[in-house]
């Protein structure tokens, strides 16, 4: 019977009767090897039979676009509005509520609306009233023009250092108001340089300047302070304006004057309307520039309202002005946003 061939060494065979080869006479030559077989490819299976079993509950959501799955719950958007909400009613709605409970509770008796009427009846609250308006008013024209005449010369005249007195505005909206009011103190204070030179050159021992002390002297020291705020806007809109149109103006023959009530001032109507609300409402409640001027015969409201709680110890009287002064300022940013609204701005 024939004998079957051996396998001795994979890949070689050998005949019935021959000897084996040694591994010394030839070389090994492995066979070919099988091809690689894909990433993965022998785990699908596994992840198919896997997903077959487990069902839908490790199946991506599809809706979801495979992001979220079944089981996970999903936070409501309107819940991350809670934390802020809590936050601006502990530290600004409560005392606020505390306010307007301590105007219409009296601390000697009496109805809800009894210190009110008291404050209302009174010659003070109405000339403070009075004083408050105008100088906030005024304040506000003058800053509303001087702050536009400047933005024109800082935009369109140029002029070395232009763009560092753009940025040098920008660091003076951070500086507190008493230090304006100071500053103003060290020129025309009594004691002033402006006062010193007078008398040095005539001889004289009291110099004329004394009009901090006066309405005059804090309309100044406001307008002062507050026109930076007018011109940040202005600048900013002023940056955006087409020089087009300008350039087109004038090879028509349009004179600069023209040009500015033409072309610039339309375009810059939102930006002065932005400014100046923000200034009157500013004014409104500015207190440390009359405080610093030592204008004893200027009372505004909140120079009231400090009267009558640290002075007067008259914690009613002193609410019930606060809410006057918060009602007040409420409805001029709610005038305003109306206004800008229409106007598109």
């Amino acid at each position: 019977m024939a004998e079957a061939p051996r396998l001795d060494v994979p890949g070689a065979v050998t005949a019935p009767g021959a000897s084996a080869p040694s591994h010394t006479d030839a070389p090994f030559t492995p066979g070919p090897r099988p091809p690689a077989a894909a990433p993965g490819a022998t785990d699908r299976p596994a992840a198919r039979g896997a997903d077959a079993a487990t069902g839908p509950a490790t199946t991506p959501d599809r809706a979801s676009g495979g992001r979220a799955r079944a089981g996970v719950r999903v936070v409501p958007a309107w819940l991350w509005g809670v934390p802020p909400v809590v936050v601006l009613a502990l530290v600004f709605l409560y005392p606020l509520a505390l306010v307007v409970q301590q105007s219409l509770t009296p601390e000697n008796g009496g109805g809800a609306f009894d210190a009110y009427a008291s404050v209302f009846a009174s010659h003070g609250f109405r000339e403070a009233l009075g004083t408050t308006v105008w100088l906030a008013v005024g304040a506000t024209v003058g800053c509303l023009v001087l702050g536009f005449a400047l933005a024109l010369v800082i935009a369109f005249v140029p002029f070395p250092g232009a763009k560092g007195i753009a940025k040098f505005i920008d660091v003076f909206l951070s500086f507190p108001s008493f230090l304006i009011t100071l500053a103003l103190l060290f020129i025309y204070g009594t004691v002033g340089m402006a006062n010193g030179v007078w008398s040095d050159l005539t001889g004289a021992a009291d110099g004329p300047f004394h009009f901090l002390a006066t309405p005059w002297g804090v309309l100044l020291a406001e307008i002062t302070y507050f026109t930076p705020f007018v011109m940040r806007p202005l600048l900013a809109a002023f940056s955006q304006l087409d020089t087009a149109q300008l350039e087109v103006a004038s090879s028509l023959g349009a004179r600069p004057a023209r040009i500015v009530r033409r072309v610039i001032l339309p375009e810059a109507l939102p930006a002065l309307a932005a400014g100046g609300s923000l200034v009157l409402v500013m004014c409104l409640n500015e207190f440390g520039i009359v405080l610093f001027t030592g204008a004893k015969d200027v009372t505004t409201l909140p120079m009231l309202v400090y009267g009558k709680a640290i002075l007067e110890s008259d914690y009613s009287a002193a609410c019930v002005v606060a809410v006057v002064n918060i009602a007040i300022s409420v409805g001029l940013f709610g005038l305003y946003r109306v206004v800008s609204k229409r106007a598109g701005a």
